[in-house]
């Protein structure tokens, strides 16, 4: 299987990002549940991301990241896992192009 364009430590950039901030909230757990979870994204998902990430544009990603991270840090939405989260950017990805 060809390697994504978007390895796994990129996508738990994001929630390390989100880790790391000095702040607290009701998502604290989720989030690092998640950044420990990233390192098992199948390649697939990965894969789909790269290729979708690149047809809508920064602007489009940037809409579609940070409402459902903002979910997550706000503790009003937690995902068993980062292949999950993933799955529900895709979604909503392929939601905006249609």
């Amino acid at each position: 299987m060809a390697k994504p364009a978007v390895s796994r430590n990129t996508f738990r950039g994001l929630f390390a990002f989100y880790a790391k901030a000095d702040h607290k909230h009701d998502g604290d757990y989720c989030v690092l549940k998640l950044f420990g979870s990233a390192q098992n994204i199948p390649d697939p998902p990965l894969q789909q991301w790269s290729h979708q990430a690149d047809l809508p544009g920064a602007e489009a990603i940037a809409s579609t990241l940070e409402p459902r991270t903002r979910e997550i840090v706000n503790g009003r939405k937690c995902y068993d896992h980062a292949s999950d989260f993933l799955h529900v950017l895709l979604r909503d990805l392929e939601l905006r192009e249609h």
